[in-house]
Order: C-alpha cells, then structure tokens, then sequence
C-alpha cells in the first residue's frame, strides 16, 4: 500500500509494521529508475511511502536525508534500515523482512 506523504506522521509512523520510506526528487534519474520497485512492493501489499523532498524539505531534513535515492525503513517510527542510492527488489524485501 502507498502511503500518502501529506499525512506521514499518522500514515506511516503510526503504522503497525514497517514501512519502506522513499525520498526521491522529481529532478533525480536514479530516483525515476528506483521508482517502479517500490512500487510494485507496495503493490503486494507493503507498506511504502514515497517523499518528494521538494514538497516536504522538513521530513528530508529531520530524517538527515542529503543524497535521493535515500531509502528507509520505519518501524513503530524508528528507523531499522537506511540506503543511499538505486537498491535492488530483493535487498529492500530483505530489509522488510527482517524488520
């Protein structure tokens, strides 16, 4: 399930599981190519939240986000895993998984 960025705080860390965060630009090309993996997990049903970092600079800035693709996952608002840069399917259903 994509979550909706505008509502982050209640959407994603009030979420029961983990979520996989996506803070891309719309500018950014290794972002464009990252876009489709996370879409399609939020397709099977993980949960993910994609933020433009243009729209919400204050998110990127709490989460001390300085390169896009910057890849993270919440749990119960915590982050448990980080990643910089285009990832694979597998290394971010891993990171799911284990958190």
């Amino acid at each position: 399930m994509l979550l909706d960025q505008t509502r982050f705080e209640t959407d994603v860390l009030g979420a029961a599981g983990p979520v996989l965060v996506d803070f891309f630009g719309a500018w950014c090309g290794p972002c464009r190519l990252l876009a489709p993996t996370v879409e399609k997990l939020a397709g099977e049903g993980y949960h993910a939240c994609k933020v433009d970092v243009e729209e919400r600079p204050d998110l990127a800035e709490r989460y001390h986000v300085t390169a896009m693709p910057t890849l993270m996952v919440l749990k119960e608002g915590k982050e448990v895993a980080r990643f910089v840069g285009v990832q694979s399917e597998r290394t971010l259903r891993q990171a799911l998984a284990r958190a």
